[in-house]
């Protein structure tokens, strides 16, 4: 294989090696899954962020597949045994969540008054979001795999090799975090919380610990007092983060997972305890943060960026996955002027595939986008976002029926079966970008007194061709360069008059192709009257 193959089937290559080196020393057969996961906090709603990890693992199950016929698994997996720290903002009912602060979030009450427990809800909130975009998963909750005893045999070897993970993890906290830290969170029988425990002593030999509820580790968290001994097993206690990390590998017995760049440390560190447990780490890909506007990594808290049913507003979802699928290992800018180049991507990637053999295919990124078992939408029609977007602007028009009509008579295909859906849904995100983003600070320029009288001959020439049927884009290019010639203006500055008077830019979609899709009757009429020039104020 190609170094220049694509990366989510070089992700895939190295997997399968991996995989075959496993099976070569028997530690895995060849007809069981090769899992792949995922995790999520599910302190806070599903984000831009879940969506990208569960995205992109899933371009690389999918070139997998192309591989071969290996069985594959998705695990989703939610921490909601995990500690709250504090009451996050954008809660309906903070209150009803203070007091219980420093619990697992599947014993804290659901503060939207719908589910068993706070987990619950933001657990049944990640399965609809995956669900929504067609993901496919296996999906795992913390509380009910430590309760259903399924990580007690790692849990075991971890109290029974206790130093050793000690010996792995101490020497990267700071010097003042070391005495005392353990890698097992009591969850309290008193008082039901796990933040504010410690461990005073283990016991191997009876699978238990000895606790007392008086850590001060986190701040305004008070333990109450309790103190005693517990089993490690079903759920009594859970394990730190990068522990937590390495018990599920070990457990589960995870083949590829991916992970921010802020945790390649932890990902070492997790690998090496579970290679003291006799356990295989998974490889995979550190990729980059997304940033904002600003060139700064987003913050969940500040909320900078973009949310997936924002973009949604504006565009295709397959556009996102479009920007999602490109370089991993480089940091992007994740922001609302990057939604048009990555939908005429996306669409650029549909109609490419139109014309493209199975290998060819094989390299279109919209290849991962979809099931290959499953439909894929086509886009062998001449439009793009570009096109659409301008077209808005041109006409000053934010009914989708209108927009949908001008379309369909640039081209009839746009409203087949086939195309209808996509079309529809490019026309109401373009009315919506230029509504919620541009129309605000648009500002349209007649041209100067000395490129009217072109401008005025083009308008007449796109008349007479309407008349004349002419539908060749080509041919309408054509008038544009004559009527700069004929009136000795060198046609780059005729075209960027042009669009500054007709969308407030420079630049726009190719001429001929957007006086067509206007409409060569309403193109000659909107020229008509930028050779006018300004309207006198009143």
């Amino acid at each position: 294989m190609s170094n220049n193959q694509p990366w989510p089937l070089r992700e895939a290559t190295a997997l399968l090696k991996h995989v075959e080196s496993l099976e070569a020393r028997g530690l895995r057969k060849p007809e069981d899954p090769v899992l792949f996961e995922t995790g999520y906090g599910p302190s806070g709603l599903p984000h831009i962020g879940t969506f990208a990890e569960v995205g992109r693992t899933t371009f690389i199950r999918r070139a997998f597949h192309q591989l071969t016929d290996r069985p594959t698994q998705l695990i989703a997996f939610s921490d909601d045994m995990d500690g709250l720290r504090k009451v996050p903002l954008n809660l309906p009912d903070p209150d009803s969540v203070r007091p219980h602060l420093g619990k697992p979030l599947s014993s804290i009450p659901d503060p939207f008054g719908s589910e068993s427990s706070y987990s619950a809800n933001m657990n049944r909130r990640l399965r609809e979001f995956l669900d929504r975009f067609g993901f496919e998963y296996t999906f795992r909750s913390s509380t009910d795999t430590y309760r259903a005893g399924t990580f007690n045999e790692g849990l075991r070897r971890l109290l029974h090799r206790v130093d050793r993970v000690l010996d792995i993890i101490l020497p990267t906290l700071r010097p003042d975090s070391r005495p005392g830290w353990s890698p097992f969170m009591p969850v309290c029988p008193t008082c039901g919380r796990n933040l504010t425990t410690r461990v005073t002593d283990y016991h191997p030999e009876r699978d238990s610990l000895s606790y007392a509820c008086d850590s001060t580790r986190y701040d305004g968290l008070h333990g109450c007092g309790a103190a005693g001994e517990l089993s490690v097993l079903d759920g009594n206690v859970k394990v730190g983060w990068k522990v937590d990390w390495a018990l599920r590998w070990f457990t589960f017995g995870v083949h590829y997972e991916m992970y921010g760049k802020d945790l390649i440390e932890s990902a070492m560190l997790s690998a090496r305890i579970v290679r003291a447990l006799d356990g295989e780490p998974p490889i995979g890909l550190f990729y980059e943060m997304f940033l904002d506007e600003d060139g700064k990594k987003i913050s969940k808290s500040v909320g900078k960026g973009i949310s997936v049913d924002r973009w949604m507003d504006y565009a295709p979802i397959e556009s996102l996955l479009a920007f999602l699928y490109q370089n991993p290992r480089k940091a992007k800018r994740l922001h609302y002027d990057t939604i048009p180049q990555f939908t005429d991507q996306y669409l650029g990637q549909l109609s490419e595939w139109e014309g493209q053999d199975e290998e060819g295919r094989r390299w279109n990124p919209s290849w991962f986008y979809f099931d290959q078992n499953g439909p894929r939408p086509r886009w062998n029609v001449e439009v793009n976002y570009s096109l659409v977007r301008n077209l808005v602007v041109c006409m000053g028009k934010d009914d989708p029926a209108i927009v949908l009509d001008y379309l369909s008579r640039y081209d009839g295909a746009v409203m087949d079966a086939e195309h209808r859906s996509l079309t529809e849904a490019l026309v109401r995100g373009a009315i919506a970008y230029d509504r919620d983003f541009e129309a605000a600070d648009r500002n349209k320029q007649a041209p100067p007194p000395e490129l009217r009288p072109a401008v005025g001959a083009l308008a007449d020439a796109l008349t007479a061709a309407a008349a004349e049927g002419l539908v060749d884009p080509e041919a309408v290019q054509s008038m544009a360069f004559t009527a700069a010639r004929e009136a000795g203006v060198e046609p780059k500055i005729l075209f960027q008059a042009l669009y500054r008077g007709l969308i407030g830019q420079n630049r726009g979609p190719r001429f001929g192709s957007f006086m067509l899709a206007l409409g060569l009757d309403e193109a000659g009429a909107a020229l008509r009257r930028l050779a006018a020039g300004p309207e006198p104020e009143q």
